[in-house]
């Protein structure tokens, strides 16, 4: 059997550098808000560009700089609050900086591409330099490496901190650099950015009026999905869906029910998930989504704000109700999921979160992050859109990505264990399910023997 080829090393011809603010900027702590500083969120977004033009690493560094004075915040550091609850964090805005590497790899465009398709964490350790840091709170909230392929094409990859930003405004601060890239002048943004958090404090005193499936206050039982998943290797599954392919699954609803095409494809991909994980038919599954509540609070949240604006909505069903009806049930899981947001509901959940105890229940959830509808992949330094845009590496969260150059196409990227990714991917390829096949209920079943039973 022929080894796959790896990825080149990178070389890095200096140090990288911090990038600070082109001029002084607010020196002031700024609050973070339940959403942002929830335990589930301790990341970093990853994004993975690929442009067929140069970009030149120069200017790209003055513009980064311009870009931070309107985004000072990714140029502080995150830091436990003072004075106060030390569990909570706070971002230090004090222009330290962002991490700014560049990098060449003997590599062509074209050969890139092939690395791409199923993103994994060797190329995180490639394409991104490594902030060694003991702690999550001293890794710099924005690290950028810019590396220049042979054939005058460049790999862009960015680190922002889920803490101060979620996926619109990570596109918005993105687009916002890209802006000022192309600008010589100091530029007007076409949206300013909202700073300040305060409009999701918490109520004193805090009140949880509505029940909130996808938070628990237990310990997850050592044989939860989630424990199983964690134990097995990992490798990322990706599966494209045209338009016509979500439309079709669409049409499974019709014409009782009208969906979107993330409801038909969320709920398709939530159920090949649990039918190839094979798991107890009585057994409770989750699908947790994020939820954009910018819209949803009273008043509406400032146009600009780039922290966390949403909450996960939880679908729920037991394994056999999932598994042996077409997408339809699925579908109506999730509008449900969705229809219960609204203002009280999100200060409700903002309220529970003031309790450290409670964490995002993942022990039997399937998690979907949508980055299809924020705009990542129209991203434009002056040379043109990328080739290639995705994650740079897909854990065990569900990502809808955009497909660049393809319209209303979605690209599915979730990591599976590798003794299930075939089944898995062969039911995302089923589009009519069971309603068709009468068999395939019975062919549930004698897989779910022999999977994980959980």
């Amino acid at each position: 059997m022929l080894k796959s080829p790896e990825l080149p090393d990178c070389i890095y011809k200096a140090q990288p550098v911090l990038i600070s603010p082109a001029r002084p900027t607010p020196n002031h702590r700024l609050y973070l808000s339940n959403l942002d500083d929830q335990k589930f969120l301790r990341f970093s977004i990853k994004y993975l560009y690929l442009f067929t033009k140069s970009l030149h690493t120069a200017a790209l560094r003055g513009s980064l700089a311009r870009a931070l004075v309107e985004f000072y915040p990714l140029a502080g550091r995150l830091r436990r609050c003072v004075g106060g609850d030390d569990r909570k964090l706070e971002v230090e805005c004090n222009g330290e900086g962002a991490v700014f590497a560049e990098a060449e790899m003997d590599l062509r465009c074209e050969e890139f591409v092939e690395f791409v398709g199923k993103p994994n964490r060797a190329l995180m350790r490639k394409l991104l330099y490594r902030v060694e840091a003991a702690d999550f709170l001293d890794i710099p909230p924005l690290i950028i490496q810019v590396t220049n392929l042979r054939d005058g094409g460049t790999i862009l990859c960015t680190a922002i901190s889920h803490c101060i930003c979620d996926g619109i405004g990570s596109s918005q601060f993105l687009h916002a650099w890209a802006h000022i890239h192309q600008s010589s002048s100091s530029p007007n943004l076409p949206i300013p950015p909202f700073h300040s958090r305060h409009v999701l404090e918490p109520r004193c005193p805090t009140q949880v009026t509505s029940a909130h499936p996808g938070f628990t206050k237990n310990t997850p039982p050592a044989n939860d999905v989630f424990h199983f998943l964690q134990s097995q290797p990992l490798v990322t599954s990706s599966v494209t869906f045209s338009p016509s392919q979500i439309l079709h699954l669409k049409r499974q609803c019709y014409p009782q029910l009208k969906c979107t095409a993330f409801e038909a494809l969320a709920s398709h991909t939530w159920r090949s998930w649990v039918r190839s994980l094979g798991l107890k038919p009585s057994f409770q599954v989750k699908l947790l989504f994020s939820m954009n509540i910018r819209d949803k609070v009273r008043p509406e949240m400032p146009q600009g704000y780039y922290g966390n604006g949403f909450v996960l909505a939880c679908a729920e069903s037991k394994v056999k109700d999932l598994v042996s009806a077409n997408v339809r049930h699925g579908v109506i899981s999730v509008q449900h999921a969705k229809s219960v947001i609204s203002d009280e509901y999100v200060r409700s959940v903002i309220d529970l979160l003031d309790d450290e105890s409670v964490v995002t229940d993942l022990s039997s959830s399937l998690v979907i992050s949508q980055w299809s509808k924020l705009g990542l992949e129209d991203l434009d330094f002056g040379g043109g859109k990328a080739l290639h845009m995705g994650p740079l590496y897909s854990d065990i969260y569900c990502l809808f990505v955009p497909v660049t150059g393809a319209l209303d196409a979605v690209r599915v990227l979730v990591s599976m264990p590798r003794s299930v990714v075939e089944k898995f991917e062969f039911y995302m390829a089923d589009f009519d399910g069971v309603v068709e096949n009468g068999d395939a209920k019975n062919q549930y079943e004698v897989d779910s023997l022999k999977m994980v039973s959980v």
